[in-house]
């Protein structure tokens, strides 16, 4: 073995999070863990890489403008887990109607909005039918988070981010409940989580929090929590994002997303929420007009926020994990957020990743290929490509990477794997530009594929 390619050999073993639960992260990577971002482009560029592979960020959210097709959309989110230093949760808004990054647009079909589905026609028929579909468009595409479905209640038709376009399934809350458990439900059959959005109810709001800060303390009631209390009663355990609301009857100084009392003493102690608590995007104007952006870190952690979303990994042509983690590293030595509050976070977070990883390797086992194959793509590449292989049957496989003077450059996998499909990261940021020969000893069966990483 080259021994120089050990560290990147056993980034490929680490495929269990029973093993990822009993790694001792180091702090740096346990904070990175607890962020979710968003990139410009239908490629992995290389400041993501770098965020993926070193840095240990914990999720990335995917938009429109990221997908051309579905071909491309699988190639990207499979590039994405594959450089990733540990699984990675590959998020989207897919909603139906107005708020859906998978639309006829990108090689799908236009779809019902939550308003439609729920308020004017209300069959369930129809909202399964819908859900379904949808939830195998993120299967087939590799997304394993929905941040869907809203279950705001419609309390308020012309609220400009919630009844103006559409997002709710009904102005009462038990049609909310119904058709928001029909939702989750089929798109837990396709192993996809859920995120019940916008915590705790945008339904009645005057403003929309994405220009500006949203008061909802005139218009809010308990009634808008009945959806949550229900769909927690029988056991929803994915995500919950909290918005960016203020009601100064909850909390008179900050608003649901980073208050304490919301998160930590509503959310969870009150209402019993034991899954993943995330953040609306915290460049909201909401957020980002009216509080400093390490102010926000800091209370979004201690109210007790999950994961930090944001729409971007580039900040002042900077990396922002890279920012975010220097920012709580700093806060931690100063005593203003607790090592207890981080390993607490990454408890829920890698819970819900185990959960998730174990659904898509049955998906991956049942689906039985019928002959030895090998491929890459993107190729030619830059720095990172995925090779892809094909297993009939479980057989031991030796897989590895040599220069075009035959010299061994890569040990990528050694061992023993079952049928199906499998596929590899094949990094070629320390390689110099030129072509690549992978080889794939399996059993008797010897498969050869040629890249050209171009710099």
């Amino acid at each position: 073995m080259n021994f120089k390619f050990l560290p990147t050999f056993l980034f490929f073993l680490l495929v269990s999070f029973s093993q990822i639960q009993s790694q001792n992260l180091n702090l740096q990577t346990k904070i990175a863990q607890m962020l979710m971002m968003g990139f410009s482009g239908t490629t992995m560029p290389d400041t993501l890489a770098v965020d993926l592979n070193k840095r240990g960020l914990g999720g990335v959210i995917l938009f429109a403008g990221n997908v051309t097709d579905p071909q491309q959309l699988s190639q990207l989110t499979t590039q994405l887990k594959n450089t990733a230093m540990l699984p990675l949760l590959i998020s989207i808004d897919e909603e139906g109607g107005r708020v859906a990054r998978l639309n006829q647009n990108n090689g799908y079909e236009k779809t019902y909005s939550a308003f439609k589905i729920g308020t004017q026609i209300d069959s369930m028929d129809t909202t399964m039918v819908w859900s379904s579909k949808m939830a195998g468009w993120l299967k087939s595409g590799g997304i394993n988070v929905n941040f869907a479905p809203v279950v705001d209640v419609d309390v308020n038709p012309l609220s400009p981010a919630i009844g103006a376009l559409e997002r709710s399934f009904s102005a009462d809350p038990m049609g909310v409940f119904k058709h928001a458990n029909l939702f989750i439900n089929e798109f837990s059959k396709k192993g996809i989580v859920s995120t019940l959005k916008h915590f705790p109810g945008h339904g009645s709001a005057m403003q929309d929090s994405h220009l500006g800060f949203t008061d909802i303390t005139s218009t809010w009631s308990d009634s808008e929590l009945i959806p949550y209390q229900k769909l927690f009663s029988q056991g929803f355990n994915g995500m919950t994002m909290v918005g960016h609301l203020f009601n100064k009857n909850l909390d008179s100084i900050y608003p649901a997303s980073l208050s304490y009392n919301v998160i930590t003493n509503l959310l969870r102690k009150q209402l019993g929420f034991n899954g993943v608590v995330i953040t609306d995007a915290l460049f909201m104007k909401a957020i980002s007009d009216n509080y400093p952006f390490d102010q926000v870190i800091e209370l979004a952690i201690n109210a007790g926020n999950d994961i930090l979303l944001y729409t971007t990994n580039i900040q002042n042509n900077h990396s922002l994990v890279d920012s975010i983690v220097t920012i709580v590293m700093n806060k931690i030595s100063e005593g203003k957020i607790k090592i207890e509050r981080i390993d607490e976070a990454n408890l829920a977070i890698a819970k819900l990743k185990q959960r998730i990883t174990s659904t898509e390797k049955n998906y991956a086992v049942d689906q039985v290929p019928e002959a030895y194959t090998i491929s890459s793509y993107p190729n030619p590449f830059n720095p990172v490509t995925t090779i892809a292989v094909s297993l009939p049957k479980e057989t031991t496989v030796d897989l590895k990477a040599y220069n075009i003077t035959g010299e061994l450059v890569r040990e990528i996998f050694k061992g023993e794997l079952q049928s199906g499909k499998f596929t590899f990261a094949f990094n070629g940021t320390e390689l110099p530009s030129g072509i690549y020969f992978i080889s794939m000893i399996a059993g008797k069966t010897a498969l050869h594929t040629k890249l050209l990483l171009l710099k």
